[in-house]
Protein backbone atom coordinates (compact mmCIF):
# COMPACT_ATOMS: atom_id res chain seq x y z
CA UNK A 1 0.00 0.00 0.00
CA UNK A 2 1.62 3.30 -1.02
CA UNK A 3 2.28 5.66 2.36
CA UNK A 4 2.18 9.17 2.31
CA UNK A 5 4.02 10.82 5.72
CA UNK A 6 3.69 13.21 8.09
CA UNK A 7 6.44 14.79 10.22
CA UNK A 8 5.92 15.81 13.85
CA UNK A 9 7.07 17.55 16.96
CA UNK A 10 7.56 20.82 18.36
CA UNK A 11 11.60 20.99 17.14
CA UNK A 12 12.95 22.91 14.67
CA UNK A 13 14.24 21.18 11.24
CA UNK A 14 17.61 20.80 11.78
CA UNK A 15 16.78 18.57 15.07
CA UNK A 16 16.09 15.53 12.57
CA UNK A 17 17.40 12.96 15.52
CA UNK A 18 14.48 14.15 17.72
CA UNK A 19 11.95 14.71 15.19
CA UNK A 20 9.66 11.60 14.21
CA UNK A 21 8.33 10.64 10.75
CA UNK A 22 5.91 7.52 10.16
CA UNK A 23 4.31 6.20 7.25
CA UNK A 24 0.69 6.21 6.90
CA UNK A 25 -2.03 5.03 4.26
CA UNK A 26 -3.37 7.82 1.79
CA UNK A 27 -7.14 8.77 2.77
CA UNK A 28 -9.53 6.72 0.69
CA UNK A 29 -10.83 9.40 -2.37
CA UNK A 30 -13.70 11.19 -1.51
CA UNK A 31 -16.07 12.57 -4.28
CA UNK A 32 -18.55 15.66 -4.45
CA UNK A 33 -21.88 15.62 -3.70
CA UNK A 34 -24.35 14.88 -6.36
CA UNK A 35 -27.02 16.94 -6.85
CA UNK A 36 -29.17 14.64 -4.65
CA UNK A 37 -27.34 14.61 -1.48
CA UNK A 38 -26.91 18.74 -1.47
CA UNK A 39 -30.88 19.12 -1.87
CA UNK A 40 -31.15 15.98 1.13
CA UNK A 41 -28.33 18.09 3.15
CA UNK A 42 -30.53 21.39 2.92
CA UNK A 43 -33.54 20.40 3.60
CA UNK A 44 -32.28 17.41 6.86
CA UNK A 45 -28.59 18.55 7.76
CA UNK A 46 -25.55 16.34 5.94
CA UNK A 47 -25.76 12.55 7.88
CA UNK A 48 -23.17 12.44 10.39
CA UNK A 49 -19.59 10.58 9.34
CA UNK A 50 -18.20 7.38 11.15
CA UNK A 51 -16.11 8.82 14.17
CA UNK A 52 -12.86 8.49 14.53
CA UNK A 53 -11.71 5.77 17.06
CA UNK A 54 -9.55 8.23 18.77
CA UNK A 55 -11.85 11.08 20.80
CA UNK A 56 -10.58 13.65 22.46
CA UNK A 57 -10.39 13.97 26.55
CA UNK A 58 -12.95 16.87 27.77
CA UNK A 59 -10.45 19.64 28.95
CA UNK A 60 -11.03 19.46 32.77
CA UNK A 61 -9.97 23.37 32.89
CA UNK A 62 -13.49 24.22 30.77
CA UNK A 63 -15.37 26.75 32.79
CA UNK A 64 -18.77 25.32 34.01
CA UNK A 65 -22.13 26.25 33.41
CA UNK A 66 -24.29 28.13 35.61
CA UNK A 67 -27.81 28.79 34.53
CA UNK A 68 -29.71 31.87 35.64
CA UNK A 69 -33.04 31.68 37.40
CA UNK A 70 -35.38 30.36 34.86
CA UNK A 71 -37.88 33.03 35.27
CA UNK A 72 -35.00 35.53 33.86
CA UNK A 73 -35.02 33.91 30.11
CA UNK A 74 -37.95 33.58 27.77
CA UNK A 75 -39.11 34.06 24.10
CA UNK A 76 -39.18 32.45 21.20
CA UNK A 77 -36.46 32.41 18.35
CA UNK A 78 -35.21 31.35 14.83
CA UNK A 79 -31.55 30.65 14.35
CA UNK A 80 -30.22 29.30 10.89
CA UNK A 81 -27.34 26.18 10.43
CA UNK A 82 -25.13 25.14 8.03
CA UNK A 83 -25.91 21.60 6.87
CA UNK A 84 -23.33 19.74 9.19
CA UNK A 85 -23.93 21.64 11.91
CA UNK A 86 -28.02 21.06 11.68
CA UNK A 87 -27.46 18.15 14.32
CA UNK A 88 -25.04 19.43 16.37
CA UNK A 89 -26.75 23.12 16.85
CA UNK A 90 -30.13 21.21 18.09
CA UNK A 91 -28.22 19.49 20.79
CA UNK A 92 -27.01 22.51 22.40
CA UNK A 93 -30.37 23.90 22.23
CA UNK A 94 -32.14 20.50 23.53
CA UNK A 95 -29.78 20.97 26.50
CA UNK A 96 -30.57 24.70 26.53
CA UNK A 97 -33.94 24.71 26.73
CA UNK A 98 -33.39 22.34 29.83
CA UNK A 99 -32.40 24.40 31.92
CA UNK A 100 -35.20 27.42 30.18
CA UNK A 101 -37.92 25.79 29.68
CA UNK A 102 -39.73 28.80 28.65
CA UNK A 103 -37.12 29.78 25.82
CA UNK A 104 -37.95 28.17 22.46
CA UNK A 105 -35.03 28.01 19.62
CA UNK A 106 -36.20 26.77 16.14
CA UNK A 107 -33.45 25.64 13.88
CA UNK A 108 -35.19 24.66 10.31
CA UNK A 109 -34.20 24.12 6.88
CA UNK A 110 -32.93 24.90 4.71
CA UNK A 111 -29.86 24.08 6.11
CA UNK A 112 -26.59 26.31 4.74
CA UNK A 113 -24.53 28.71 5.99
CA UNK A 114 -24.52 30.71 3.11
CA UNK A 115 -28.33 31.50 3.52
CA UNK A 116 -28.66 31.81 7.11
CA UNK A 117 -26.27 34.71 6.63
CA UNK A 118 -28.15 36.33 4.43
CA UNK A 119 -30.94 35.90 6.22
CA UNK A 120 -29.29 37.71 9.33
CA UNK A 121 -28.73 40.54 6.94
CA UNK A 122 -32.51 40.37 5.99
CA UNK A 123 -33.07 40.58 9.86
CA UNK A 124 -35.16 37.18 9.56
CA UNK A 125 -33.01 35.09 11.90
CA UNK A 126 -31.91 35.71 15.87
CA UNK A 127 -28.24 33.39 15.12
CA UNK A 128 -26.58 31.53 12.70
CA UNK A 129 -24.30 28.25 13.20
CA UNK A 130 -21.64 28.18 10.46
CA UNK A 131 -19.23 25.99 9.84
CA UNK A 132 -16.53 28.43 8.19
CA UNK A 133 -15.33 32.16 8.05
CA UNK A 134 -18.27 34.23 6.45
CA UNK A 135 -17.15 35.16 3.11
CA UNK A 136 -16.07 39.31 2.44
CA UNK A 137 -19.32 39.21 0.78
CA UNK A 138 -21.39 38.29 3.98
CA UNK A 139 -19.57 40.86 5.87
CA UNK A 140 -19.80 43.56 3.92
CA UNK A 141 -23.53 42.97 2.88
CA UNK A 142 -23.96 43.17 7.16
CA UNK A 143 -22.28 46.20 7.61
CA UNK A 144 -24.08 47.86 4.58
CA UNK A 145 -27.27 47.16 5.92
CA UNK A 146 -26.33 47.94 9.74
CA UNK A 147 -23.47 49.87 9.85
CA UNK A 148 -21.45 47.21 11.82
CA UNK A 149 -19.91 44.02 11.58
CA UNK A 150 -21.14 40.51 12.73
CA UNK A 151 -20.32 39.65 16.47
CA UNK A 152 -18.82 35.83 14.70
CA UNK A 153 -17.66 33.31 17.95
CA UNK A 154 -16.03 30.62 17.84
CA UNK A 155 -18.13 28.04 19.24
CA UNK A 156 -16.44 24.62 18.52
CA UNK A 157 -13.24 22.80 17.19
CA UNK A 158 -13.84 21.84 13.32
CA UNK A 159 -13.12 17.84 13.08
CA UNK A 160 -9.91 16.16 12.37
CA UNK A 161 -10.28 14.76 8.81
CA UNK A 162 -14.50 14.30 8.09
CA UNK A 163 -15.18 14.69 4.66
CA UNK A 164 -17.73 17.94 4.73
CA UNK A 165 -17.17 18.80 8.55
CA UNK A 166 -14.67 21.11 8.19
CA UNK A 167 -11.76 18.97 8.78
CA UNK A 168 -8.22 20.62 9.58
CA UNK A 169 -5.79 21.55 6.41
CA UNK A 170 -2.54 20.76 5.90
CA UNK A 171 0.15 22.04 3.36
CA UNK A 172 1.22 19.29 1.24
CA UNK A 173 4.37 18.50 -1.16
CA UNK A 174 5.71 16.01 -3.49
CA UNK A 175 6.93 12.82 -1.19
CA UNK A 176 10.92 13.43 -2.92
CA UNK A 177 10.87 17.09 -1.50
CA UNK A 178 13.48 17.34 1.15
CA UNK A 179 11.27 19.95 3.64
CA UNK A 180 9.67 19.08 6.22
CA UNK A 181 8.06 21.88 7.84
CA UNK A 182 7.65 25.39 7.17
CA UNK A 183 6.40 28.98 8.91
CA UNK A 184 3.68 30.70 8.02
CA UNK A 185 6.17 33.51 7.19
CA UNK A 186 7.85 31.23 4.67
CA UNK A 187 4.49 30.59 3.49
CA UNK A 188 2.84 33.83 3.19
CA UNK A 189 6.92 34.28 1.25
CA UNK A 190 6.01 31.87 -1.15
CA UNK A 191 2.34 32.20 -1.51
CA UNK A 192 1.35 35.87 -1.89
CA UNK A 193 2.05 39.09 -3.63
CA UNK A 194 1.21 41.73 -0.14
CA UNK A 195 3.69 39.74 2.14
CA UNK A 196 2.04 40.84 5.08
CA UNK A 197 4.59 39.33 7.39
CA UNK A 198 7.43 41.07 5.51
CA UNK A 199 10.31 39.48 3.94
CA UNK A 200 11.64 38.84 0.36
CA UNK A 201 9.62 36.36 -2.28
CA UNK A 202 10.09 32.80 -1.98
CA UNK A 203 10.35 31.64 -5.38
CA UNK A 204 12.92 28.98 -5.12
CA UNK A 205 12.90 25.85 -2.74
CA UNK A 206 16.43 27.23 -1.63
CA UNK A 207 14.62 30.04 -0.54
CA UNK A 208 12.72 28.08 1.64
CA UNK A 209 15.96 26.42 3.41
CA UNK A 210 16.71 23.22 0.60
CA UNK A 211 19.54 22.95 -0.39
CA UNK A 212 22.02 20.87 -2.68
CA UNK A 213 20.34 20.06 -6.14
CA UNK A 214 16.96 21.53 -4.68
CA UNK A 215 18.08 24.62 -4.12
CA UNK A 216 17.88 26.08 -7.53
CA UNK A 217 13.91 24.01 -8.08
CA UNK A 218 10.85 26.60 -8.90
CA UNK A 219 7.90 26.68 -6.52
CA UNK A 220 5.30 25.46 -7.87
CA UNK A 221 2.20 27.01 -6.07
CA UNK A 222 -1.33 24.64 -5.97
CA UNK A 223 -4.38 26.41 -4.86
CA UNK A 224 -7.68 26.50 -4.91
CA UNK A 225 -9.36 29.99 -7.05
CA UNK A 226 -11.07 32.47 -4.89
CA UNK A 227 -14.04 32.35 -3.21
CA UNK A 228 -13.72 29.36 -1.20
CA UNK A 229 -13.80 28.21 2.11
CA UNK A 230 -10.23 26.23 2.36
CA UNK A 231 -9.00 28.96 0.36
CA UNK A 232 -10.60 32.52 3.08
CA UNK A 233 -9.22 30.00 5.86
CA UNK A 234 -5.64 29.66 4.86
CA UNK A 235 -5.70 33.03 3.37
CA UNK A 236 -6.80 34.73 7.07
CA UNK A 237 -4.17 32.28 9.17
CA UNK A 238 -1.52 32.95 6.75
CA UNK A 239 -1.49 35.75 4.37
CA UNK A 240 -3.70 38.34 6.63
CA UNK A 241 -0.95 39.58 9.11
CA UNK A 242 -0.66 42.96 10.43
CA UNK A 243 -4.55 43.80 9.92
CA UNK A 244 -3.87 43.77 6.35
CA UNK A 245 -5.78 41.49 4.04
CA UNK A 246 -3.24 39.25 1.75
CA UNK A 247 -3.51 38.51 -1.75
CA UNK A 248 -2.56 35.48 -3.43
CA UNK A 249 -0.12 34.97 -6.42
CA UNK A 250 -2.18 35.38 -9.45
CA UNK A 251 -3.39 31.46 -11.08
CA UNK A 252 -5.22 33.44 -13.54
CA UNK A 253 -4.80 36.34 -15.93
CA UNK A 254 -7.38 39.27 -15.11
CA UNK A 255 -7.64 42.75 -16.46
CA UNK A 256 -5.33 44.12 -14.21
CA UNK A 257 -2.91 40.95 -13.31
CA UNK A 258 -1.49 38.73 -15.47
CA UNK A 259 -1.42 35.27 -14.82
CA UNK A 260 1.49 33.69 -12.81
CA UNK A 261 3.32 30.77 -14.79
CA UNK A 262 4.45 28.98 -10.93
CA UNK A 263 1.04 29.37 -10.26
CA UNK A 264 -2.21 26.74 -10.52
CA UNK A 265 -6.03 27.12 -9.44
CA UNK A 266 -8.11 24.30 -8.98
CA UNK A 267 -11.87 24.82 -8.71
CA UNK A 268 -12.03 22.39 -6.18
CA UNK A 269 -10.44 20.67 -3.74
CA UNK A 270 -10.25 16.93 -4.64
CA UNK A 271 -7.57 17.24 -7.38
CA UNK A 272 -5.10 18.84 -5.14
CA UNK A 273 -3.37 15.91 -3.75
CA UNK A 274 -3.06 14.29 -7.05
CA UNK A 275 -1.53 17.44 -8.67
CA UNK A 276 1.72 17.55 -5.67
CA UNK A 277 1.81 13.80 -6.23
CA UNK A 278 2.33 14.12 -9.92
CA UNK A 279 4.66 17.43 -9.67
CA UNK A 280 8.32 17.34 -7.52
CA UNK A 281 8.48 21.18 -7.00
CA UNK A 282 4.77 21.88 -6.06
CA UNK A 283 3.43 22.79 -2.78
CA UNK A 284 -0.86 22.66 -1.83
CA UNK A 285 -2.89 23.20 0.80
CA UNK A 286 -5.75 20.74 1.52
CA UNK A 287 -8.48 19.16 3.56
CA UNK A 288 -7.29 16.26 5.32
CA UNK A 289 -9.82 14.14 4.04
CA UNK A 290 -8.61 14.89 0.62
CA UNK A 291 -5.28 13.69 1.42
CA UNK A 292 -5.50 10.46 -1.04
CA UNK A 293 -2.00 10.30 -2.49
CA UNK A 294 1.42 9.87 -1.53
CA UNK A 295 2.45 13.08 -0.41
CA UNK A 296 4.11 14.36 2.30
CA UNK A 297 2.08 17.07 4.69
CA UNK A 298 4.77 19.41 6.33
CA UNK A 299 4.80 20.19 10.13
CA UNK A 300 3.97 23.63 10.21
CA UNK A 301 4.47 26.57 13.00
CA UNK A 302 3.96 30.38 13.21
CA UNK A 303 7.25 31.71 12.76
CA UNK A 304 10.68 30.48 11.59
CA UNK A 305 12.70 28.41 14.12
CA UNK A 306 9.28 28.34 16.16
CA UNK A 307 7.71 24.89 17.71
CA UNK A 308 6.09 23.01 14.53
CA UNK A 309 3.55 20.66 14.92
CA UNK A 310 1.80 18.13 12.03
CA UNK A 311 -1.51 17.88 11.56
CA UNK A 312 -1.83 14.24 13.60
CA UNK A 313 -5.50 13.96 15.85
CA UNK A 314 -3.39 14.66 19.37
CA UNK A 315 -2.21 18.09 17.69
CA UNK A 316 -5.58 18.75 16.04
CA UNK A 317 -7.95 17.78 19.39
CA UNK A 318 -5.33 19.92 21.17
CA UNK A 319 -5.07 22.74 18.64
CA UNK A 320 -1.60 22.75 18.86
CA UNK A 321 -1.76 22.00 15.02
CA UNK A 322 -2.15 26.00 13.59
CA UNK A 323 -4.09 25.06 10.74
CA UNK A 324 -6.96 23.53 13.06
CA UNK A 325 -10.37 24.84 12.23
CA UNK A 326 -13.13 26.19 14.54
CA UNK A 327 -17.25 26.41 14.05
CA UNK A 328 -19.19 30.04 14.39
CA UNK A 329 -22.38 31.69 15.95
CA UNK A 330 -22.85 34.48 14.23
CA UNK A 331 -25.39 37.39 15.27
CA UNK A 332 -26.24 40.56 15.14
CA UNK A 333 -25.31 43.03 17.91
CA UNK A 334 -25.41 46.87 17.33
CA UNK A 335 -22.41 48.36 19.54
CA UNK A 336 -22.84 50.24 22.46
CA UNK A 337 -25.93 48.16 22.95
CA UNK A 338 -26.36 45.19 25.45
CA UNK A 339 -26.95 41.61 22.96
CA UNK A 340 -30.18 39.75 23.53
CA UNK A 341 -29.90 37.93 26.94
CA UNK A 342 -30.90 34.34 25.44
CA UNK A 343 -28.72 34.73 22.85
CA UNK A 344 -25.89 35.85 25.24
CA UNK A 345 -26.95 33.26 27.54
CA UNK A 346 -27.04 30.43 24.70
CA UNK A 347 -23.03 31.28 23.72
CA UNK A 348 -22.23 31.02 27.32
CA UNK A 349 -23.76 27.86 27.79
CA UNK A 350 -22.34 26.30 24.88
CA UNK A 351 -18.49 27.63 25.47
CA UNK A 352 -18.71 26.09 28.88
CA UNK A 353 -17.84 22.19 30.18
CA UNK A 354 -21.30 21.19 29.69
CA UNK A 355 -21.82 23.05 26.38
CA UNK A 356 -18.88 21.33 24.78
CA UNK A 357 -19.37 18.03 26.96
CA UNK A 358 -22.56 18.04 23.57
CA UNK A 359 -19.87 18.30 21.28
CA UNK A 360 -17.51 15.29 22.10
CA UNK A 361 -20.70 13.33 23.00
CA UNK A 362 -21.30 13.67 19.26
CA UNK A 363 -18.22 12.70 18.21
CA UNK A 364 -17.47 14.57 14.84
CA UNK A 365 -16.63 17.70 15.97
CA UNK A 366 -13.73 18.44 18.49
CA UNK A 367 -14.43 20.14 21.78
CA UNK A 368 -12.98 23.39 22.27
CA UNK A 369 -9.76 23.42 24.57
CA UNK A 370 -10.04 25.88 27.67
CA UNK A 371 -8.18 28.43 26.28
CA UNK A 372 -9.89 28.56 23.53
CA UNK A 373 -13.51 28.71 25.03
CA UNK A 374 -12.18 31.52 27.05
CA UNK A 375 -10.84 33.53 24.17
CA UNK A 376 -14.25 33.08 23.17
CA UNK A 377 -15.93 34.39 26.12
CA UNK A 378 -13.61 37.68 26.24
CA UNK A 379 -15.58 38.18 23.00
CA UNK A 380 -18.43 38.56 24.39
CA UNK A 381 -17.46 40.37 27.20
CA UNK A 382 -15.49 43.38 25.36
CA UNK A 383 -17.59 43.60 21.91
CA UNK A 384 -18.90 47.05 21.37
Amino acid sequence: MAGGTLTSLAVPDDSAKEQITWSIAPQKPVTPQTDEQDAYNKDHGRPLPTPEILQPTLDSALASYHPKPQGQLHGDYQCGASDVLADLSKKWIKEFEKKYPRVHIAVNPPYAGSLGALELIKGNLDCVFVSRELKPTDIQGFHDAFGYDPLSVPISGGSYRHFGFLDSVGFIVNKDNPINQLSFDQLDAALSTTRNRGGSAATTWGDLGATGAWADKPIHIVGLQPWNGFEEFVRQRVLNAGGKRGEWRPGAASDSTPADPAVHWEKTVFNIAKDVKNDPYAIGYTGMAYVDQAVKVLSLSEHTNGPAYAPTYDNVASAAYPLSRVTYFNVNKQPGKQLDPVMEELMRFILSKQGQAVVSKQQVFLPLRASQAAASTRTLDTAP
